[in-house]
């Protein structure tokens, strides 16, 4: 490749946990090719309620930007999370588990939720958080990573988590990490943008200062706004409140409380639904509402009537439309974050959408010529992705038997997208899930969030019939009692931490 043909300035504009993802991601892989500069501006604060995440930030952390585990936990006041626990979703008083992670173990073609699906409607098989190793560690408060010694196709070989962690102490963190590896920050208030007049290319930013910051690939991570991408370029929004109606969200840190949970907390509100998210030195805790069923004051003092731990501020609010951006790459501006779309932090897919982000134009990376094919692949995996996840967040809302709220009358009721609809009525027939491609959420999490919501398949799959009845027994006996077993035995989670992970005091 012609060295002359290659991009040899990126200028990312905004910080927080995605800009300082991306820069440092741009400075582990580029090298010294490729000059990496981020302006960020003290006087405009980062969102930094993205405190829950999904077993993905693992990877991205430690294989890709070899960060070292128990060093990322302590400076970041982290804790584990092996899933979320849903409190009234379906109906008030239900409560399950979607852990990470399989379920059980398969037999030949079919998935182990198969042959549970027959015990369990003649009552001969117990939940199917029973069957799942994260589903079981997390309500009895236990942790351990996988088991190099288990055997082969154990569901103990590897214990998928991920992480509770101030974002704040995490974007601090990787800004060290990129300026380590050669990332130059700059601080500074964007008041210009500067297009090229033959084709609107981004050519320059100009900051309060009077300083101009040149660049020939910007990465937009200014959050919400969207100043390039959007106030710039005039991509174009698409908007899925229709689907996804809540609109706000107040946040607000708590007095820790012990024992921390290994798992984040989502409970069902009349209005939309309260997080609870254990750090080592605090606890966050949020209300995500529809405006148009609650106004703020009264998400407010229902936000802090469920805490369980002395309110440390008062709650901060945020605005904000679901939704994706028409394009998240437009001629040479890369939108990744808040800057390329929002879906409500119901599953924690922010900092991953971030890092999938990353990792795409990574693989996508252009030269100077911008192939346009490279920008239409980056952006159609981008909107299939935030699609698929999309529709995994409408099924929490739309599979209810609440009726006790206009807001839960109108996701029971609403027309939802027909990719969903299909997936929802293939599993109510006979349990079957196909995954499209390489979707982020896969058989696992919608079984369980299926299960979890009520909907219960009429039948299952016409191979269980053939294994005999005794076999069928105790394969799906020998899975539950071996996770009960394993657990016993494993520390708690409050035990680990403190002898691992235990962060210095905030």
């Amino acid at each position: 490749m012609d060295m002359q043909d290659r991009i040899g300035s990126i200028t990312v504009v905004g910080g927080g946990s995605a800009g300082w993802m991306a820069a440092a991601a741009l400075a582990t892989y580029l090298g010294k090719g490729a000059a990496i500069r981020l302006i960020e501006s003290k006087e405009i604060g980062i969102v930094g309620v993205g405190e829950a995440s999904v077993p993905h930030i693992r990877m991205f952390n430690g294989q890709w930007l070899g960060i070292d585990e128990a060093e990322f936990v302590k400076r970041t006041q982290a804790t584990v999370k092996l899933g979320i626990q849903f409190d009234d979703w379906s109906r008030i008083g239900d409560s399950y588990i979607h852990g990470f992670g399989a379920i059980g173990r398969s037999l030949g073609p079919l998935p182990f939720h198969q042959f549970w699906l027959k015990l369990h409607r003649s009552g001969r098989a117990g939940p199917i958080g029973d069957y799942s190793p994260q589903t079981v560690m997390a309500p009895r408060g236990r942790f351990a990573p996988g088991d190099r010694n288990a055997p082969p196709g154990s569901p103990l070989a590897d214990i998928a988590y991920a992480y509770h962690f101030d974002a704040s102490l995490y974007a601090r963190y990787l800004r060290e990490l990129a300026e380590q590896r050669g990332v130059q920050r700059i601080e500074g208030r964007i008041v210009g943008v500067n297009q090229r007049a033959a084709d609107g290319f981004i050519e320059s930013v100009t900051l309060e200062s009077g300083q101009t910051v040149d660049g020939e690939l910007f990465i937009d991570c200014s959050g919400f706004r969207g100043l390039l991408i959007e106030q710039t370029l005039k991509t174009g929004y698409e908007d899925w409140s229709h689907w996804l109606p809540c609109d706000r969200a107040l946040a607000v840190p708590s007095e820790s409380v012990a024992p921390i949970t290994p798992y984040t907390c989502s409970s069902a509100r009349p209005a939309g639904w309260q997080w609870r998210i254990p750090l080592q030195h605090r606890t966050g805790n949020g209300y995500v509402y529809a405006s148009r069923h609650i106004s703020d004051d009264e998400a407010a003092a229902t936000l802090l009537a469920g805490l369980d731990g002395k309110a440390l501020a008062e709650p901060r609010a945020l605005r904000f439309t679901a939704g994706v951006r028409k394009k998240c790459w437009n001629r040479n501006v890369v939108a990744l974050g808040l800057a390329s779309g929002f879906l409500e932090p119901l599953e924690s897919t922010s900092i991953y959408l971030a890092q999938s982000g990353i990792t795409r134009l990574l693989s996508l990376f252009p030269r100077r010529d911008f192939c346009p094919l490279l920008i239409d692949r980056f952006n159609r995996e981008s909107a299939v992705e935030y699609e698929r996840i999309r529709d995994f967040l409408i099924l929490h809302y739309h599979a209810t038997e609440r009726n006790d709220t206009p807001f839960w009358n109108y996701c029971r009721t609403m027309d939802i997208p027909d990719t969903l609809r299909e997936t929802l009525e293939l599993f109510r027939r006979d349990g079957r899930y196909f995954r499209n491609g390489e979707d982020f959420f896969a058989l696992p999490s919608w079984v369980q969030v299926m299960l979890g919501q009520r909907i219960v398949p009429q039948s299952y799959h016409p191979m269980v019939d053939e294994m005999p009845e005794e076999r069928l027994l105790d394969h799906v006996e020998s899975v539950r009692a071996m996770l009960a077993h394993a657990v016993d035995t494993m520390p708690t989670h409050q035990e680990w931490i403190n002898r691992y992970w235990k962060a210095p005091a905030a």
